[in-house]
């Protein structure tokens, strides 16, 4: 039974792997963009760019199945090119004050990843400080001298730099004595039990430690008001979650952004 199982699991990654090939050549990817919020001022300091994957007859593919089979046959490398250029092209019809964040995987640093980032800001004359790379512990967890010498160079372009779902690695602190991270996202685990005392003492030490390093704190998956006030209490700058908008098309996330700012200039 167990390897009937295996047999079949191991032929519908097969199968995704080939549609995936014919969806790349037919741009059946696309992008949509959630906001991240200031807690101070509720304006929209960036956008997280995720990929979405519209297939003609199984109709969306969710991430979660996509990309695995992308990381182990190497197509992640091309989809995060284009998914680079897609983000930075799009941020450029935003407001020059918001950003784009663009998620990134542990095989891209080994397919040119830094030339990747390069050619995306000369195309759509973008400035670097308008990009942001979030990166999981397991990008570092991975060659991490080759990983850190590159986002280091990336960096010093003026690229910032994310540490993305914080708290749910095995070696957090020691990557931020090892290389100064621009932002710490507080994976979601944490806010949605913000609510229990020991979460909440988590989330606050992380505020204090991120206060003390001069990074930006941004809690992911703010779902209500009560979260939200918990959040703020305990010192986040930033949230991002679905109490404020899903994940948007690039159209409509436009329309949240102008949205927004006649909310501010109303008030």
């Amino acid at each position: 039974m167990f390897e009937a199982t295996a047999h079949a699991r191991t032929a519908t990654r097969n199968l995704l792997a080939l549609d995936m090939k014919e969806a790349i050549r037919r741009g059946d990817f696309f992008l949509v963009y959630q906001p991240v919020i200031d807690i101070a001022s509720g304006a929209v300091t960036s956008f997280e760019a995720l990929m979405r994957w519209q297939h003609p007859v199984h109709g969306m593919i969710s991430p979660a199945d996509f990309i695995p089979v992308a990381e182990e046959t190497g197509m992640i490398v091309p989809l995060g090119a284009w998914a680079l250029q897609e983000a930075c092209r799009e941020a450029q019809t935003w407001p020059e004050q918001v950003r784009v964040g663009v998620n990134v995987s542990p095989v891209q640093f080994r397919g040119g990843l830094e030339e990747h980032v390069k050619t995306a800001l000369v195309n759509a004359a973008m400035p670097a400080q308008r990009l942001k790379l979030e990166v999981t512990e397991s990008v570092l967890m991975r060659d991490a001298d080759d990983a850190l010498a590159c986002l280091h160079r990336l960096r010093a372009l003026g690229v910032r730099i994310a540490l993305d779902d914080f708290g749910t690695g095995y070696s957090s602190l020691s990557y931020l004595r090892r290389f100064p991270f621009d932002k710490l996202k507080i994976d979601r685990t944490f806010i949605r039990d913000i609510a229990d005392p020991d979460a909440a003492a988590i989330v606050r030490a992380v505020a204090g430690l991120g206060e003390r390093l001069g990074m930006v704190i941004v809690a992911e998956g703010v779902e209500t008001e009560e979260q939200l006030a918990l959040v703020r209490r305990e010192g986040c700058t930033e949230v991002q979650g679905f109490l404020f908008s899903k994940p948007l098309p690039a159209e409509e996330a436009r329309a949240f952004l102008r949205s927004r700012r006649c909310e501010q200039d109303a008030a």
